[in-house]
């Protein structure tokens, strides 16, 4: 008896159907079986192409939501059902977290009926925002809760998706669930349920459709919202005062919502108002009170039937907000006008030769190559005085006694108006202006796979939001811009054609590679909480311009199994989605999965790591200098390589070894091939094109060029790929 039955259900709606199916054969498991009660020919046409991975069961056209979950359930044997909606999406590893935590629920004291989980909220043009859930879900803990004690939890979003429901609770209940009104049917799960348990984890994408390609709303789908909230405060009842109490609070907020954005037809909207405000009245607990503000007025016209005087309130706060709003324009063209004008009489102060001027990441923090200059600034010009513009939310991490300000402050403008040198790894606001004695230092972060710059212009979803002349005005102030290879060297003066000049002096960033020692590496996994022995393997994947969220891509816990237990998986998402909700929370399993992602620098991560698993992120040109293994988890290759545009073949010119599934990455590793023959093979040809110029003196040389002015010839020349000496390995250290 698997411990799951994931049950797909109804018609493949605008193509959903087959990315999610996709997904779910992607990664088999065990405990866990796939059902798809497929409505339609395209859905059951859809289905059958993953049969036998997936069971399929044709449902005719027209067959409801409720008709299509029932004879899914009908057919299931798991322990715990999964209702998913054709339409929506699973994020990697989904039913696998879910197996796993409702297999621990059989060892509470308490036999629990319903296991709630996060998600998250896509619409048809903004993917994978997070769900308000989550700090419900994290306040209920991991102990099982009665209902009454945990009220707060009919607060969640009302999807079945959300939740996994025990098989026999179902079948118990499966009458009053049994209905093609979704948010009822969850709602009435949770007011049957004995006992709910909580995961304070992603495990399920909600995709909402656009209105325009449904079919509209009749008056009776209105006033039907309203009819099903008073049918289950009717199951409340007083003597349930805490859930009776917030599913009233959730109509109430439900209603005032629905009649304030939905545009109805007059007649429609007043019979919506009439109707709501009996149910507001009829439904309301003993002793309730309302809220306070706005909210509380909004509440007391609805219980007074005031139609007219809400309408009234509705257009007096709407000329409210646009007062404000004007004001608030007002406001900042003021101050921009204000701060135009310091920065104005700022560039008419002489250029301090003495005053540097540094930012990496639009403004996070001491990181990156601009880090390692001005660290090497401090050793061989001490005279010149550092400044970090770091945005606010950052100014806590910086080292102690960072001399910094924050952009669009006085001194901000001051600084970027009167320092000799700007050094960046982006670029600094359009508004900056070029002085003819200061000088701008590129210093760029990465290696160029991807397109870049004016590159960029033939790819839609690469070119979505760029102001390309503004990147030509921008990259017109550089003077300097800084490579680590001929490869880079050829593609930034290509993709940002401008009058800069071309330093090959290598990654400042990446002179660590070559000067730390094995008590170095051995202090950053300690720090990293790993223990002595163990083999680490870094995963770190890049951003997609085609997701605006970031779920993983492998199925982490199953790849932490097959590691084994002397492996630890270090997991890095993309600085991107740094302060986001992310998939990763909770996933700690026993010390062998490690999320990584705010740690910094991510030079440290790479020290610490035996091996890397990446995509096609930046990192593997970096890492290719400690001449360990790499190895490349290309599953979307064509459709990164189409949507964002690439340089070269990274499967003909990988660095290791290429897996384009999960099941090849795991043979990868349980082979050895991740650090064969053929993989060194293929990373000393990766090493001699793309480590051309890192030596570990990097640093060295782009401050006696920029910052001292010595010429060219007189810098410390570049070391020869196969003379150089990396850090030791972990291993390596140990033995040490």
């Amino acid at each position: 008896m698997p411990e799951l039955s994931v049950i797909v259900h109804g018609p493949n709606t605008q193509g959903h159907l087959t990315a999610l199916l996709d997904g779910l054969a992607a990664h088999p498991l065990p405990d866990v079986e796939v059902i798809v009660a497929a409505v339609g020919a395209w859905a059951r046409e859809t289905a059958q192409g993953h049969a036998p991975e997936l069971t399929v069961l044709p449902l005719p056209d027209g067959t409801g939501d409720a008709e299509a979950r029932a004879a899914g359930a009908a057919r299931a044997s798991g322990r715990w059902l999964h209702f998913v909606h054709a339409r929506d999406g699973l994020p990697t590893g989904a039913p696998r977290t879910v197996a796993e935590r409702a297999a621990e629920l059989a060892e509470l004291p308490d036999t629990v009926d319903i296991l709630l989980f996060d998600h998250v909220h896509s619409t048809w043009q903004t993917p994978q925002r997070p769900s308000k859930d989550g700090r419900l879900l994290a306040r209920a803990g991991r102990t099982a809760h009665a209902l009454n004690d945990a009220p707060h939890l009919l607060r969640l979003a009302p999807l079945l998706g959300n939740r996994a429901i025990r098989a026999d609770f179902w079948r118990a209940h499966e009458e009053d669930l049994t209905t093609d009104d979704e948010p009822f049917a969850a709602y009435a799960a949770l007011l049957h349920a004995d006992h709910v348990a909580c995961l304070p984890q992603i495990a399920y994408e909600h995709r909402e459709l656009r209105p325009e390609s449904l079919p509209p709303l009749t008056p009776d789908d209105r006033y039907a919202l309203i009819d099903r909230y008073e049918t289950l405060l009717a199951r409340t009842t007083q003597d349930r005062p805490g859930p009776h109490a917030v599913l009233y609070d959730v109509m109430v907020q439900d209603c005032l919502r629905t009649f304030a954005r939905s545009a109805m037809p007059e007649a429609v909207a007043r019979e919506f108002f009439r109707r709501a405000s009996l149910a507001a009245v009829r439904r309301r607990p003993e002793h309730h009170r309302h809220p306070a503000g706005l909210e509380g007025v909004r509440r007391s016209l609805l219980e007074e039937g005031a139609y007219t005087k809400y309408r009234a309130f509705q257009a007096a706060n709407r000329t409210r907000r646009a007062a404000r709003s004007a004001v608030r324009a007002r406001r900042r063209k003021l101050g921009a006008k204000l701060r135009d004008h310091q920065y104005r009489r700022a560039l008419g102060r002489p250029v301090d030769p003495d005053l540097a001027v540094f930012s990496a990441y639009w403004n996070r923090g001491v990181t990156c190559n601009p880090a390692a200059i001005a660290a090497k600034l401090s050793e061989l010009a001490p005279h010149i005085h550092p400044v970090w513009v770091v945005s606010p939310k950052n100014e806590a991490l910086l080292p102690p006694g960072t001399d910094h300000v924050a952009p669009g402050t006085r001194r901000y403008w001051e600084v970027l108006a009167t320092a000799k040198y700007l050094v960046n790894n982006v670029n600094f606001a359009n508004a900056v202006v070029k002085r003819p004695d200061a000088v701008h230092l590129q210093t760029h972060h990465g290696t160029p796979l991807k397109r870049m710059g004016l590159d960029q212009m033939r790819f839609p979803a690469a070119a979505k939001g760029m102001d390309f002349a503004a990147l030509l005005a921008r990259i017109d102030k550089w003077d300097y811009s800084v490579s680590a290879n001929s490869h880079s060297t050829r593609m930034w003066e290509r993709a940002y054609p401008s009058r800069f000049a071309s330093l090959d002096h290598g990654y400042p960033r990446n002179d660590v590679y070559y000067c730390a020692t094995a008590a170095d590496v051995l202090a950053v996994r300690e720090r990293l909480g790993i223990a002595p022995g163990r083999r680490a393997i870094l995963y770190a994947p890049t951003h997609r311009d085609y997701e605006a969220g970031w779920t993983p891509r492998l199925d982490l816990a199953a790849l932490a199994d097959h590691l084994g237990e002397d492996t630890v998986l270090l997991v890095r998402g993309h600085y991107f989605y740094d302060g986001s909700a992310t998939p990763l929370t909770g996933l700690r399993r026993a010390g062998r999965i490690i999320d990584v992602s705010s740690y910094d620098p991510v030079e440290e991560l790479a020290l610490a790591a035996d091996a890397l698993v990446t995509d096609y992120s930046s990192i593997m040109f970096d890492y290719a200098n400690l001449d360990r293994p790499i190895v490349i988890y290309a599953d979307d290759w064509e459709t990164y390589a189409t949507t964002r545009g690439v340089y070269f073949d990274l499967m003909a010119e990988a660095p290791g070894q290429v897996a384009r599934t999960q099941e090849e990455l795991t043979e990868v590793f349980a082979s050895g091939a991740w650090r064969d023959e053929g993989a060194a093979k293929a990373r000393a040809a990766f090493r001699r094109r793309f480590c051309e110029y890192d030596d570990g003196r990097a640093a060295e040389r782009v401050v006696r060029r920029v910052f001292l002015g010595e010429h060219e010839k007189s810098l410390p020349p570049v070391i020869p790929v196969d003379e150089r000496i990396p850090a030791p390995t972990p291993e390596e250290a140990s033995a040490r």
